[in-house]
């Protein structure tokens, strides 16, 4: 934690760290690196633009919807798949004017921010639980039902979210179906609240 609240945008630029983003198709970042260096997140951000590759950007936490309002949308204009929670969500749609907005309502706006970058359609995914998972992306919003988990076999819920976008990017880099996506990070998530802590089998046995 200590090593990550002293990151500075020089990290970035030294050679070792400038070879992984030029290799990388797809880059994420966690929307608490906006309390860090925001700068880091823009220059990679303009770097995925030019180059016609994706950001990732999770909103990670209510407060930074309105804390780091000015920041996260500096940002945003590069960001081509949003993550966030029914939460964060809530939280973004009050410190946008726009409160108490259905969470499709607010996954809808989001994906129509302003892209730095026409390339990619913006995909954002709101997740809520075991209620249906919210993919906004090209004006449309589909809902995608979270297949059930026995009540007695949930043990953490911790890292549900940060898994099911694991999941989620793994099948999006390998050019999967928006569905298939989906249903990779509700597998992640499925996976990692039925054991305790964020930890998972050492197989996957995804199918």
């Amino acid at each position: 934690m200590s090593a990550a609240n002293n990151y500075k945008i020089e990290h970035l630029n030294t050679e070792a760290v400038q070879n992984v983003v030029k290799r990388a198709k797809l880059i994420y970042s966690a929307g608490f690196f906006l309390t860090v260096s925001p700068d880091s997140m823009l220059a990679v951000g303009k770097h995925v633009a030019e180059t016609g590759k994706f950001f990732a950007l999770n909103l990670s936490a209510p407060f930074l919807c309105s804390v780091f309002a000015e920041p996260m949308h500096q940002v945003l204009p590069y960001a081509d798949l949003v993550f966030g929670n029914e939460s964060e969500a809530a939280a973004y749609a009050e410190a946008n004017g726009f409160k108490d907005a259905p969470v499709e309502e607010v996954a809808r706006r989001i994906a129509a921010l302003p892209k730095a970058s026409g390339t990619h359609q913006r995909v954002v995914c709101i997740t809520q639980g075991a209620t249906a998972t919210v993919v906004a992306t090209g004006g449309k919003v589909t809902k995608y039902p979270v297949p059930p988990v026995p009540v007695e076999k949930i043990v953490d819920s911790n890292g549900a979210g940060d898994s099911f976008v694991g999941g989620f990017l793994a099948k999006f880099v390998a050019g999967e179906s928006m569905s298939e996506c989906v249903r990779a990070g509700h597998w992640a998530a499925s996976v990692v609240i039925c054991r305790s802590g964020c930890t998972f089998p050492t197989e996957c046995e995804f199918e």
